[in-house]
């Protein structure tokens, strides 16, 4: 009896302080402030990189998470000085070219100038494949590059040296076979010549 009027008294105290705690309002969606949300919020990118190069921490990544044939794209890049950590304002050169063993000469993108310490370069390709996208800089005298891939779309599994390889799997498997016929045949023919001998 005791015991059943304590249990209703700790719930109507419970009860009575969880009314009078504050509302609590979101300001975090998955780990982001709300006012940092923007036109890639619910977009993650493809992909991102942090890598040094230089006296430059330069990280880059590519929206959307995606890409797909005749559908935009863009490339972010950010560089800043390890040492002072102070971001880089001169030009940005971007440049594409095909990754297969016979890739097309690398195309100029453009040129970029920082928007808010940020090089935002757009790409539309019109063909599902794997590319390479080159950002250069040009930083105390010295060129600064950076390569990454890019795949737009779902290209065909096979390239230039599966096919090869593909060839060669079906032309030994040819050979194979057309052997093993000729020495079935040779072994009929001795077996043949043995029981007409005898």
């Amino acid at each position: 009896m005791i015991i059943q009027r304590l249990r209703a008294v700790v719930l109507i105290g419970l009860s009575t302080f969880t009314l009078w705690c504050p509302v609590a309002i979101a300001h975090h969606v998955l780990g982001r402030p709300s006012y940092g949300l923007n036109e890639d919020s619910n977009t993650p990118p493809s992909m991102q990189v942090e890598t040094r190069i230089g006296d430059y921490f330069v990280n880059f990544m590519v929206f959307p998470a995606f890409p797909r044939p005749n559908e935009p794209g863009r490339v972010n890049l950010y560089a800043k000085r390890i040492d002072t950590g102070e971001p880089f304002q001169g030009d940005v050169v971007f440049r594409v070219r095909n990754d297969t063993w016979f890739g097309a000469e690398e195309q100029l993108l453009g040129v970029q100038r920082p928007d808010d310490n940020v090089y935002r370069q757009g790409f539309l390709f019109h063909e599902a494949g794997d590319f390479v996208i080159t950002a250069e800089f040009q930083a105390a005298a010295e060129s600064h590059v950076i390569e990454f891939p890019l795949r737009i779309g779902d290209p065909w599994p096979l390239g230039f040296i599966g096919i090869a390889a593909a060839a060669v799997l079906v032309l030994l498997a040819a050979v194979s076979i057309l052997q093993r016929k000729r020495l079935l045949r040779e072994k009929l023919r001795s077996t043949r010549s043995e029981a007409r001998s005898s």
